[in-house]
């Protein structure tokens, strides 16, 4: 019997690897071990469960499987141009095979007269078939697993590796040594035995064994439905038990009554009526508070929504019972106008609000620091400088993060630790819709609150499509918009691989601009991230107050400003932009009474993508079937905030195409965890394990 080996072992340790191939495998894909081998899984699959006459051989096959004999093979040519061609024969006709590169190692690997297999992408040259490069194995070779298999399993790999030998077919062959010499009992597993029968769900072992070596059709149905329950349901379990942990851990501060502020305030200055969407929300918010639990809940709520005053009223609940409250904003421009709206608010009922950034500086920044350290000030308001070491709150009993996963989940641990007793109520908002799958994936641990009403006086945005050919019929509708006493946001696109470029793009635009809204008749404002914040403030401020009728910008207004006048959104080359982050933007208007309009701006042509991007946001307003579309044309991966602390990163299941299982998962999770919490029953050993006992799960119940 072959040795047995371990998976804990270095992946060089594997035969046909050694320490060239491991080290690249270890930079390329971040294989270290064989334990990451074995879950590095194949993408698709080759049926080679059938073979193909060559006479049969159809012009529009993309690959073909051939028995056939080798009858002749010679060199051609010289140097670079040099290249190996090969004929084959079968019972009904003849095929060549062609290679160009790695003839030297070809060679030696062909014998007149023999028999393969031989597998390949076929190409027609005047009419008559061929393989370039073709995967050819010796049927008398009986050492050779691969010969055997019906199903090949096709990998991901890279340029570099598949020079060194580790392309896909190298990875399926290293993966057959692997399972040579990998015994089942080297793989634990880790679903209880009531499960995997009420689910009738294979092995552990043998659905890593089909997975990666299938015989047949069914081997990788029943390894791919247990990979991918496994999979949505331990991040489920995760979740799930990293919030009962965190509640037991983390008593809350419990804020009995509403308080004189919150009643003063929705009595007597609330600027408009609230909807119904807002006070459910609001309620259930203060039962959390109320619990003496710590609350952990995301607020979702679609642009225009009125998150803003449901933070503030929230956070008017958490000084009413004698604590300070903060909101953290990702970016100066949002915290800025977060200041300005709440310390209009407080001003009303005697409260004192500050507005921290890096830009608060000497003896501005040392009077904050102190009115936050004796509770005079009461809410803070301010980008990441919140969690500085020198910054101490007297009495911190409620932190607001807007747009949450601009933040790291590092950062909003340090902002909970500002509180001295013990773990402030925490309320994270975005205005980033998102599918009710991906919520319970990525927000699976808190509690979800949704404002699903805008306000009855909010109108549709008209959305419309225009190309370059369009563009002067732009130019004279802004002029109209703006002869009305409107104003206009024109958002050029940010283009990740060049800031530079970036703004040269928006510097060319704003030229442009003047050409046919020339000064003194017209005043544009811009803005973009790399002026100082002084001037951008300046410039913004012009706009706010209406002094401006343009503001030519990049996405760097994509939160954060609330201009009710501003009538008019146009997206240049939005073909470049997100659909949320198009969502986003238009959200930026229609906050007045008047009728607004977003206008997508592309070139004369467009790939079926954007087509299809475009179209989806003429067609609604509706952010969370936008979210929709963009998971369904994107995937979760690309979805804006999904990619934080490492739960998405799904190796076999997918978000949009497996939400039975995620609801499967999600149901037994929550069941599991309601009759035996603590996971000490004998039946949940394998889960105490991989959860009590897990590091992450241990980190997300600490610091929520």
């Amino acid at each position: 019997m072959s040795q047995r080996i371990h998976l804990d072992l270095p992946i060089e340790y594997l035969k046909g690897v050694g320490p060239i191939k491991g080290s690249l495998l270890r930079k390329q894909l971040s294989i270290d071990k064989l334990s990451d081998l074995i879950q590095y899984f194949p993408f698709r699959y080759v049926d080679k469960t059938e073979y193909v006459a060559i006479r049969d051989i159809n012009i529009h096959a993309d690959a073909v499987q051939i028995k056939a004999k080798l009858i002749s093979f010679q060199e051609d040519g010289q140097g670079k141009a040099k290249r190996l061609i090969a004929q084959v024969e079968d019972h009904s006709g003849r095929l060549e095979l062609i290679w160009f590169q790695g003839i030297s190692w070809i060679l030696p690997n062909l014998h007149k007269g023999q028999e393969y297999v031989i597998f390949g992408k076929i190409n027609f040259i005047k009419s008559k078939p061929s393989i370039a490069h073709p995967e050819m194995e010796l049927i008398k070779d009986s050492q050779n697993p691969a010969s055997q298999l019906g199903y090949q399993a096709v990998y991901s790999t890279t340029e570099t590796l598949t020079n060194k030998g580790l392309g896909s077919r190298g990875i399926a062959n290293i993966m057959q040594i692997l399972f040579q010499h990998l015994h089942h009992t080297e793989v634990s597993e880790n679903l209880p035995d009531y499960i995997i029968q009420k689910f009738q769900l294979i092995s552990r072992y043998d659905s890593l064994k089909k997975i990666h070596l299938p015989k047949e059709q069914a081997d990788i149905i029943h390894a791919t439905n247990r990979l991918k329950f496994e999979e949505l349901f331990f991040i489920q379990m995760r979740m799930l038990f990293a919030k009962m942990q965190r509640q037991k851990q983390s008593k809350g501060y419990q804020f009995f009554q509403l308080g004189y502020y919150f009643n003063q305030f929705y009595e007597h200055f609330l600027p408009f009526p609230l909807t119904k969407a807002q006070q459910r929300v609001i309620k259930e918010i203060h039962a959390d508070m109320y619990s003496g639990y710590q609350m952990n809940r995301l607020l979702q709520g679609d642009v225009g929504s009125g998150k803003t005053i449901v933070s503030f009223l929230v956070m008017l609940i958490a000084i009413g019972n004698s604590y300070q409250a903060c909101i953290m904003a990702p970016t100066e421009v949002l915290a800025t106008q977060h200041y300005q709206t709440i310390s209009a608010y407080c001003g009303n009922i005697g409260l004192k609000a500050c507005l921290l950034t890096s830009q608060v500086k000497g003896k501005d920044r040392v009077a904050i620091l102190e009115g936050l350290g004796d509770g005079s000030i009461h809410i803070a308001i301010g980008t990441h400088a919140l969690i500085e070491d020198p910054i101490v709150f007297d009495n911190l009993g409620l932190c607001v993060v807007d747009e949450q996963h601009r933040f790291g989940v590092e950062q909003r641990a340090k902002l909970w630790k500002k509180a001295k007793n013990k773990t402030p109520h925490v309320l994270v908002m975005t205005a980033t819709p998102i599918p009710r799958t991906l919520a319970m994936t990525i927000y699976g641990d808190l509690d979800v609150s949704i404002i699903d009403e805008l306000p009855p006086n909010r109108r549709d945005i008209k959305t419309m499509h225009l190309t370059d050919f369009h563009r002067m019929q732009l130019y004279n509708f802004m002029k109209e918009q703006i002869a009305l006493g409107r104003q206009i946001y024109m958002v050029f696109p940010l283009i990740e691989e060049s800031e530079k470029m970036d703004i040269e793009n928006l510097n060319i635009g704003y030229e442009k601009l003047l050409t046919f809204f020339p000064l003194p008749e017209y005043r544009i404002s811009i803005v973009h991230g790399k002026m100082k914040s002084a001037s951008k403030a300046s410039e913004m401020d012009l706009f706010v107050k209406g002094s401006s009728h343009i503001m030519v910008a990049t996405t760097v207004i994509e939160v954060g400003v609330n201009v009710p006048n501003a009538s008019v959104m146009v997206i240049e080359n939005s073909e470049r932009f997100g659909l949320s982050q198009l969502h986003q933007l238009r959200g930026r208007v229609g906050r007045g009474a008047e009728q607004s309009y977003c206008i997508l701006m592309t070139g004369n042509r467009v790939s079926l993508d954007a087509q299809k991007k475009i179209e989806t946001m003429v067609s609604t307003n509706d952010g969370f079937k936008i979210a929709e579309a963009d998971l369904e044309m994107r995937g979760p991966g690309d979805l804006e905030g999904t990619k934080q602390s490492g739960l998405l990163e799904l190796k076999m299941a997918d978000i949009k195409e497996d939400n039975r299982i995620l609801t499967v998962a999600r149901n037994l999770a929550e069941a599991i965890l309601a009759k035996d919490p603590n996971l000490e029953h004998p039946s949940n050993k394998l889960l105490n394990q991989a959860l009590v006992q897990d590091p992450l799960a241990q980190f997300l119940a600490k610091i929520g």
